[in-house]
């Protein structure tokens, strides 16, 4: 099972001093992480792009490419590039040059994005938020698969042209998915892998979708086994369960409160948090034997092959974050593939 790492480059504020990080130094930080996830022997990192001020990396492909530089084998990708509101050929620009740089290393993963602040920014609708995301994936999909792209739509002028540069190889496509099913069946009937967000609840809810998407694989003439399952989520892993609980705990609660306001939801509360750190919850957060059984536990209901722990959501102190990754890839790793 691959493992790996995803982050946002988090900048928001302490929850004990109030103190925000600058973006630059939270930047410089996500290089010393991907770094250290490569020397540990994990398999992936993820970085995600947002356009608010606590969250400091807008172009992942940017960061990403700096990490390439510094690094030989962990393969790299956004997490996610947010397609509804990009322009499809400058994304495959984007991570076909990082794949050729990196000598073969990129992913790439489009989603529909967890925050709105992209459409204003860009001068787009959320009434075409659906819309807007299926024409980008086809038109991204047109020119994965093709040098010369005759394409109209909607949302962009048309295009009669080469794309370029091209990979050395196609490059691979995963679609992130936060829980509804019209977006498994769209990555599914498209033959796509997709990334499940499991953030909230009880994981188990999500053995419905991992079920539809292997289901209309078959039925759209694709090979499940060929098409993989990965599961992303919160968590943290420590030395023993109870540092790693108390460690987490003030900023992940403050983080989720402050997103939770903008969405209407109640603030996190202790006893939630605890809730959500039991086996059937969606923490993977622990000592090294406990994460490791949870992680075990997604790979048999859901049937997945790549598990990315999002380490930091509030602003956990970097070295912590760091500890976090090490063992992950030095303890956790060996318990899952062991």
């Amino acid at each position: 099972m691959e493992l790996g790492i995803t982050s946002f480059a988090e900048t928001i504020p302490d929850p004990t001093s109030g103190k925000a990080i600058g973006h630059g130094e939270r930047l410089r930080q996500v290089l010393e992480e991907i770094d250290l996830a490569e020397s540990v022997g994990l398999d992936v990192f993820g970085l995600g792009e947002h356009h608010r001020p606590d969250f400091a990396s807008s172009s992942p492909a940017t960061v990403l490419a700096a990490a390439a530089g510094r690094t030989e084998k962990i393969r790299l990708f956004p997490a996610v590039s947010i397609l509804s509101t990009d322009d499809p050929v400058r994304v495959f620009q984007q991570y076909a040059t990082l794949d050729l740089v990196s000598s073969g290393r990129a992913e790439l993963l489009v989603g529909r994005g967890s925050f709105i602040e992209s459409f204003p920014l860009f001068g787009l609708s959320l009434d075409d938020y659906n819309e807007l995301f299926a024409e980008k994936l086809d038109l991204l999909l047109q020119i994965r698969d093709n040098e010369h792209v005759t394409w109209s739509g909607q949302f962009r002028p048309p295009i009669d042209q080469g794309i370029y540069p091209r990979p050395e190889r196609p490059l691979p496509i995963r679609v992130a998915v936060g829980g509804t099913p019209q977006s498994i069946v769209r990555a599914a009937e498209r033959g796509l892998p997709v990334a499940l967000a499991i953030i909230g609840g009880t994981p188990d809810r999500f053995l419905m979708l991992a079920d539809l998407h292997r289901r209309t694989l078959i039925e759209s003439g694709f090979d499940p086994a060929q098409v993989p399952l990965s599961v992303h989520g919160h968590g943290y892993i420590a030395d023993t369960t109870e540092q790693a609980a108390e460690e987490y705990y003030p900023s992940y609660a403050a983080a989720m409160s402050r997103i939770g306001r903008e969405r209407g939801w109640d603030p996190m509360t202790l006893q939630q948090y605890n809730l959500m750190r039991e086996p059937e919850g969606s923490l993977v957060l622990g000592d090294p034997e406990t994460v490791a059984t949870k992680i075990l536990r997604w790979k048999e209901i859901l049937g997945v092959t790549r598990f990315e722990l999002h380490v930091s959501v509030g602003t956990l102190p970097h070295a912590q974050v760091l500890r976090s990754i090490e063992l992950l890839g030095t303890k956790v790793a060996a318990l899952v593939n062991g």
